[in-house]
Order: C-alpha cells, then structure tokens, then sequence
C-alpha cells in the first residue's frame, strides 16, 4: 500500500529527505513537498526527480505564512504522515495540523518552548509524534541510549558516572582566525552560543552557559575541542536523572574557532542581545561552504559489578553523499536520515502519542535503512 509523506519546508533538509525517502524506502511512498517560497519548491522538485528511475508522483504545495488553503488541507487529508523541516517556531502549528488531520509527526527543532507546546497538544493522539529527531538532537541521542544499554547489560550497573554526546558539523578545511566554516544554518549555531546548556551534574539537572566546559578530546587520531552548547541533550537529562552522574552535550570544533569565539564575546560584556551580535560576526567575516564532514561521538562510563572503571564509546565520521547525480552535503543526509526512519517507524503503527529520543528503540532505529546506510551503523 502507498504511503502519502508530507514534507513541510524544501530547503537542504526536507530536499534532501524527501530524496532519500523517495530514492531509498523500503515502502512505496509519494512525496508531497510544501512550502512559502514557489522557488525553493521548483527547485527541491526538479532536484528529487532528476536522474531518479522512481516513477511515484512528487506533489508540490505553496504553503500560507499563517493559516491553511484548500490545497494543504487537501494534502494533509491524503497523507499519513508529516515530516517538519520548517523554521522551529512553526513547530506547533505544523503539528497541530497532523493532530488535526490524523498524521503521524517528527520534526527536528531543539527549541525547549515549543516542544514543551507540542508535548502538550499531541497528548493522548491517535498517531504518533517523534520529537526532535534529527543529528542533534536525534540521532545522537539515541546513540547514546544504546551505549547505556550495552553498558547496564555487560557490566551489570544501571548506574553510571558519566555520559557524552558530542557532535560536530564541519568544515572540511579551515582558515584562521574563526577555524570554521558555515556548513548549516549561521542563526542556528549563533543561537546554540548562547542559549543554556540543559545537563546533569551531581546526579541532578541544572542548567549551565553554553561555551562554560570546554575540552579537547582525539576522536579517530585527530584533535578537537568541545564545549557546551543548547539543544542537543533532548530529554535525556530527565531520563538519566538519578542515574549518572553526570551528563552533557557538546558541540565539536577545529581547534582554535572557541578562541575565536571568547574574542568576540568579550567585546560585548553582558549583552542582551549576544545573538545577534554573532550573528553579525559570522555574517561578515566566515564563509558559507559546501564540502563538509559530520562527527558523532557517544561515550558511557562507569563502573562495572566488580568497581572496575569501564568506558563505551562509539564514533562517526560522516562525508557528503552523491545520489543520482546530486550533491548532499554531509549536515542534509545526518540530520534527514533520522528523520526518515523516525518517519518509517512511524508507519508501523507501533507508536502513539508524543516519542521522545530516551523513548525509541535503539535497536530498531541505529538498524534501520536510513540510519545504516548514511552512518554505516550495520
């Protein structure tokens, strides 16, 4: 039987996803792609269909800023699920149609208050609603619920002291003085900057500026640094709550570019408006570039039933994809293959009501066709 996918937002990450979900699904699937700009629905439309041997149709929709037309609402009538690939603040909105139109729903967003919004309205809906199911927040997350797993059954401890999540969206050359290179959207990093770090420390939940914790780690031979920023933790701080020590989440970056960044802000001592004022930097002097690479690197440490100190990690390194002829950057295929099989799991039928990242099955996802073929996880 089809299954109808609606796409909402067909910039790099709902292109790219509504390519692989074409090109790679297991299932038969049509695509509906919707969106504000005519130009970015031309364009992701003639990107998912050239060289393709697929012949499902690919239906393309010009969304309202606000509200809804009879051709959404058409859509959302057909299909069976919506992925949300649109800005975070139009998260609720967009999962307020799938409740309204009995979808299924994932989105990608790690903002906190509009998660919170649709924790409450999916509550108790039919179908289901994967949260926050991208590279970070998303797949590292559950990458780490995996490492926990095979620590509590190899070493017979539910308790931990310490787990790590590190992810890193970078440039694959860089220059001095920033040592970086925009591979993803500038608001995005700007604002992870600044926002509070959600972890855990001495057991407990607290909240700590973002860029406060820095370190170097080797990851596969080579050096880096890592530090925290908003976001990517997901609700695993309130699942491991009592359960480690500690937690966090930290971005990955060239040596040298938190250097960079500690130069700028302390030319803005106690600024309100810090955000912007690194956005404006990054604007003016960091190139956006094309040829990237991912890191994802998860860690579980602790103690085993014999008070032996044991580590688990896993690492990924990810690069840039060529799929009938078009060019996916590394950040599109990590961040749109979660997507995708939260998506394919969704279709099962199996989940109801709101999924977050500590609720998945990690088997079942790190396994799955999307996930196996871009982080080669089988």
């Amino acid at each position: 039987m089809t299954k109808k996918i609606f796409v909402a937002g067909s910039g790099g990450i709902g292109e790219a996803a509504a390519l692989l979900l074409r090109e790679w699904s297991e299932l038969e699937t049509e695509i509906y792609l919707g969106d504000v700009s005519s130009e970015n629905l031309q364009k992701a439309r003639e990107t998912i269909a050239r060289g393709s041997a697929k012949t499902a149709k690919i239906e393309t929709i010009l969304m309202p800023h606000e509200g809804s037309s009879e051709a959404m609402n058409a859509a959302f009538t057909a299909c069976d699920v919506l992925l949300d690939c649109s800005p975070g603040a139009q998260a609720p909105r967009m999962a307020r149609f799938a409740k309204d139109f009995k979808m299924h729903y994932a989105n990608l967003t790690e903002y906190v208050a509009e998660t919170d919004e649709i924790i409450e309205l999916a509550a108790g809906a039919e179908t289901g609603f994967v949260l926050q199911t991208g590279l970070a927040p998303g797949f590292i997350n559950v990458l780490a619920m995996s490492l926990y797993r095979k620590f509590v059954e190899q070493f017979e401890n539910e308790s931990v002291e310490k787990i790590g999540m590190k992810v890193g969206a970078l440039s694959a050359h860089a220059h001095q003085p920033h040592f970086y290179g925009f591979t993803w959207s500038p608001i995005g990093v700007a604002t992870e900057y600044v926002k509070p770090s959600r972890v855990i420390r001495d057991s407990k939940i607290t909240e700590m500026p973002a860029l406060s914790d820095r370190e170097t780690i080797v990851i596969g031979g080579r050096t880096d640094e890592a530090d925290l920023t908003s976001g990517g933790a997901a609700d695993l701080p309130e699942f491991f709550s009592g359960k480690s020590k500690r937690l966090d989440y930290k971005t990955l970056r060239h040596p040298g570019h938190y250097a960079w960044v500690d130069g700028v802000v302390r030319q803005f001592p106690n600024d309100e408006n810090l955000s912007n004022v690194l956005l404006e930097r990054f604007l003016a002097e960091i190139p956006a570039v094309e040829d990237d690479f991912v890191l994802v690197h998860a860690s579980v440490e602790g103690f085993d039933a014999r008070s032996v100190r044991r580590l688990i990690e896993k690492a990924y390194f990810v690069e840039p994809i060529t799929i009938n002829g078009n060019h996916l950057r590394a950040i599109q295929t990590t961040t749109a293959a979660p997507l995708c099989e939260a998506a394919t799991m969704l279709l099962t039928g199996k989940y109801k009501g709101v999924v977050l990242q500590s609720q998945l099955e990690p088997t079942e996802f790190l396994s799955g066709n999307f996930i196996s073929r871009i982080y080669q996880t089988r």
